[in-house]
């Protein structure tokens, strides 16, 4: 298989060049030329996550130069538990667990994936690839594992100043060898629009071998896809209904690649799209006009992002938004509404989300009865409340446990650069 820009004005590609490259040479996304077609029964012998994410990603493979290793990226990235439980008091509701990876976010999936295919590709680089990541808060710990003294790879990490939890920005910055971090005096849409400007500089990329480890790049929405499969099969198999998503979306990633596997023929029905106060996709549904904005600093500080990169691919994908408001809609809330949100749902249901999910569990409760009724909803948890302690903690009156890997991260010191949110301040950086 191809792939191409979304723009238009670049070669289409193989799967490892788009993988390498991370950003098209004319500045668009990168897509698949077209979409497999699947359907439920296709998955019937596959019933761990790394099986159903091979058979899934084989076509995007077939013929490339990583077909061969695909399931061993699979079972080397899929390593850890992705529960999918019913929420007790609610047996309409159940959540999707993301957060049992080394860095408790669900940006584990991609980022180990991505560095289990890149490593592949760069065993016998005469000189490494530069990772450059941009992060609202769990990206950049994500990747950083994932990539951490792997050969012929190094990863610079770009974080805004001041706009991450403390915890987020300690698994940022704990980690050494070929892994930096960047400390940017501005927003995630500055850290975001400098790691995009570097792609198309020519002073680096004569000198550097970039690539992203985003959402922009590919290699991190294709696996995504992979859990919402598990989720909706299961699902689909325990109810024979369409599985509807409640998505809390920041940088439209996982959005994507819940629709993605919908575009291929899983049983999902709609889905929700939950944001915080950065709004631009609530208020491009309810305008019709797409008006990207600076972003608005926030507690689920992972979703604080003005101008989502995916939105590009998501519109490339349907132009119409009559279209997508067919299947998907929007929702926003603020700050005080999602502390209610933490504290109420403690006590109906024990459950401890972190900020970001209950952004989602708002959204959720804040459907019509219809709209709940039109099938099983499931609620997707996208990080550990654990890594958010300032904000949950005296919501619900203790103090939470640490996951394991997380503790030990937590305990490693810091290490980072300061920089300004300017291109040359970038260049200097990096040179």
């Amino acid at each position: 298989m191809r792939f191409y820009s979304t723009r238009g004005g670049a070669d289409a590609v193989t799967l490892s060049q788009a993988l390498r490259e991370g950003l098209a040479g004319d500045g668009g996304l990168f897509v698949p030329e077209q979409f497999p077609a699947f359907t439920a029964n296709d998955f019937v012998n596959d019933v761990t996550l790394p099986s159903m994410a091979n058979r899934l990603l084989a076509p995007f493979f077939a013929g490339d130069a990583l077909e061969a290793g695909l399931a061993q990226i699979t079972a080397e990235a899929f390593n850890f538990p992705v529960p999918l439980k019913p929420l007790a008091a609610n047996n309409d509701l159940s959540v999707l667990e993301l957060f049992h990876g080394p860095t408790a976010a669900f940006k584990d999936f991609g980022a180990r994936f991505l560095a289990a295919a890149m490593s592949r590709l760069h065993l016998n680089a005469e000189r490494p690839l530069t990772i450059l990541v941009a992060t609202s808060g769990d990206t950049g710990g994500a990747v950083a594992g994932a990539f951490h003294r792997r050969p012929g790879t190094q990863v610079v990490v770009l974080f805004p100043q001041g706009r991450v939890s403390p915890r987020q920005e300690a698994q940022l910055t704990c980690w050494d060898g070929n892994v930096r971090a960047l400390s940017v005096q501005g927003s995630f849409d500055d850290c975001q629009r400098l790691v995009k400007a570097a792609f198309v500089n020519a002073t680096l990329r004569e000198r550097f071998e970039l690539s992203s480890a985003n959402s922009i790049n590919l290699g991190r929405l294709l696996p995504q896809a992979a859990y919402y499969v598990q989720a909706s099969l299961a699902v689909w198999r325990r109810t024979g209904q369409h599985a509807n998503f409640i998505i809390p979306s920041g940088n439209l990633g996982n959005a994507l690649a819940c629709i993605w596997a919908r575009r291929m023929g899983l049983p999902i029905g709609r889905l929700l799209l939950a944001h915080n106060r950065n709004r631009a996709v609530p208020d491009y549904f309810d305008r019709g006009e797409w008006s990207p904005r600076a972003s608005v600093q926030t507690i689920a500080s992972a979703m604080d992002v003005g101008n989502p990169s995916n939105m590009e691919r998501l519109r490339h994908l349907i132009p119409d938004l009559a279209d997508l408001k067919s299947f998907v809609s929007t929702d926003w809330v603020d700050d005080e509404v999602i502390a209610a949100r933490i504290k109420t749902d403690y006590a109906r249901y024990n459950e401890v989300w972190c900020p970001h999910t209950a952004v989602g569990a708002e959204a959720y409760e804040r459907l019509s009865p219809a709209d709940k009724a039109q099938g099983p909803w499931v609620l997707v948890a996208t990080a550990h409340p654990a890594k958010f302690p300032e904000s949950v903690e005296p919501l619900i009156g203790h103090t939470l446990a640490i996951p394991e890997p997380l503790a030990k991260l937590l305990a490693l010191p810091r290490r980072f650069d300061v920089i300004a949110p300017s291109d040359s301040a970038l260049q200097h950086a990096l040179t």
